[in-house]
């Protein structure tokens, strides 16, 4: 069998990476103010807040490999502007009030990156030309209608319904019945954005030293002592920006959330005629409206990235490069690609890998304290954290620096840490090595069953459990 390439050559937008430069791991004794572990989103993110609010501290942040090499660079690059996975959830989760609130500030927050993006240079790929969500059976329409509502009802202006018709031709797949456009959600390419943020980063101070891995934390007198190796940094605060990895320098966090994987392929550039046979003229994202969804988009020069929501867990919470592809997931891909697009079937795909998320019960990140202040945290965006990501910076900047700020009131809901209960656990820990891709779930996909993302989660695990119970395969599949 031939071994899997390494990630940074089976990841489309890691294999296409265009800094070319030299990284500078962590060597000897550095101090600092403010440490932050994670080279990802929001170390990035956090990183730049830090130094608009108080310029002089000096901020280092730490990344084991080059930046961007977690799930900030594994992602599918479609931003969306609600902070919750959607308008409906928010309301469920927070009530129609804290809805409203963070809508607009979802809205305003996704406006401040673009203009960030603008404003510095920083070519990421960042397209605005909405996001379509579409219904693939006809008793799916009800649910873009309540999206529709659920976004009139939190103040988030032009969400519209396209008809069958509409829908298909803005992109050619038999299986469309209708579609709600979520008219400001976008595209980037998550590698360029981390570059471009690190850079940035760079300019205002941040010392970052790549190909550092951390290996120990120490809380000793009014330090943290953070060692790599035989380096070592010294920091009055530190911040773990480090999402589903965070278990593995933190292991009190691990029961509040759940590591999974995604698995994603990218084909090859589409040919003239092929394009013409899908149409896809608007570049809108894509994703349906099952709980296990598939979501797709074109990249900027021409190529399908597909993905499903059908994640992998894998026993002990793992979390490392042999997770980082699945045979059984690409077959499972292709197969619902070709079920999509049939004029397509003979489209390859070369880029095909996996990437790691923290997945909390209410698909909202979590932020905390610890050590006495002297560390903090934020995770768990649940597959979702390209816009929040900018949010949690914002939040933990102002917890390092001790700063007030008006996040933390409006976001109550969402920094509230949310533990998983122990029967989650017990049941994630007696999964077998094929991860989440159980006959049970592609029955759930086969009949189109509609239930919501948080019990989405809580019938995976279950079947899970009731699949090892009765001994059957694991079978994975894409979402059907």
């Amino acid at each position: 069998m031939t071994p899997s390439p390494p990630v940074e050559e089976s990841c489309f937008w890691m294999a296409r990476r265009h800094a070319r430069r030299t990284p500078e791991p962590l060597q000897g004794v550095e101090e600092a103010d403010v440490a932050i572990v994670g080279g990802g989103y929001t170390g990035l993110w956090t990183s730049l807040f830090l130094k608009e609010l108080e310029p002089r501290r000096k901020v280092v942040v730490l990344e084991q490999e080059l930046v961007g090499y977690g799930g900030s660079g594994r992602n599918a690059g479609i931003v969306g502007e609600t902070i919750d996975h959607s308008h409906e959830l928010a309301i469920a989760h927070f009530g129609l009030d804290e809805a409203r609130r963070l809508a607009r500030l979802g809205r305003e927050n996704l406006d401040a990156m673009e203009t960030f993006l603008r404003e510095r240079g920083i070519d990421a790929g960042f397209e605005r030309r909405g996001q379509l969500i579409v219904a693939l059976r006809p008793e799916h329409l009800a649910a873009l209608d309540q999206g529709r509502e659920a976004a009139e009802s939190v103040g988030s202006p032009g969400w519209r319904i396209l008809s069958r018709d509409e829908t298909r031709s803005e992109l050619a797949s038999p299986l469309y019945e209708g579609a709600l456009l979520a008219p400001r959600n976008g595209v980037v390419d998550p590698v360029r954005l981390t570059e471009g943020l690190r850079f940035v980063a760079v300019q205002a101070g941040v010392r970052i030293h790549e190909r550092t891995r951390v290996t120990r934390l120490a809380f000793r007198g009014d330090r943290v002592e953070i060692s790599a190796g035989a380096a070592m940094l010294r920091a009055r605060k530190l911040v773990l920006a480090t999402n589903a990895y965070t278990h593995h320098l933190r292991r009190s966090l691990a029961r509040r959330f759940l590591p999974l994987y995604d698995y994603v392929l990218v084909s090859d550039p589409l040919t003239a005629a092929q394009r013409n046979a899908i149409g896809w003229r608007s570049r809108r994202a894509v994703v349906d409206v099952r709980t296990f969804f598939n979501y797709y988009r074109l990249t900027d020069d021409g190529r399908i990235l597909w993905g499903t929501s059908e994640a992998a867990y894998y026993p002990g919470n793992r979390v490392e490069p042999s997770c980082d592809h699945s045979p059984r997931h690409y077959a499972a891909l292709e197969e619902s690609f070709r079920r999509h697009f049939p004029q397509l079937a003979g489209l390859a795909f070369p880029y095909r890998w996996g990437g790691p998320i923290a997945s909390t019960t209410r698909l909202t990140p979590f932020f905390g304290d610890a050590n006495g202040g002297r560390l903090h945290y934020g995770l768990g965006y649940t597959g979702h954290g390209i816009g929040s990501t900018r949010i949690a910076g914002r939040i933990l900047a102002h917890r390092a620096l001790e700063l007030p700020s008006a996040l933390p009131t409006i976001l109550a809901g969402v920094t509230q840490c949310i533990m998983l209960s122990l029967s989650m656990v017990v049941i994630a820990a007696l999964v077998g090595a094929g991860g989440l891709g159980v006959p049970v779930v592609r029955a759930l996909n086969t009949v189109q069953v509609g239930m919501g993302f948080e019990a989405g989660i809580a019938i995976v695990l279950v079947a899970i459990i009731l699949d090892r119970i009765s001994s059957r395969p694991a079978d994975s599949s894409g979402a059907k």
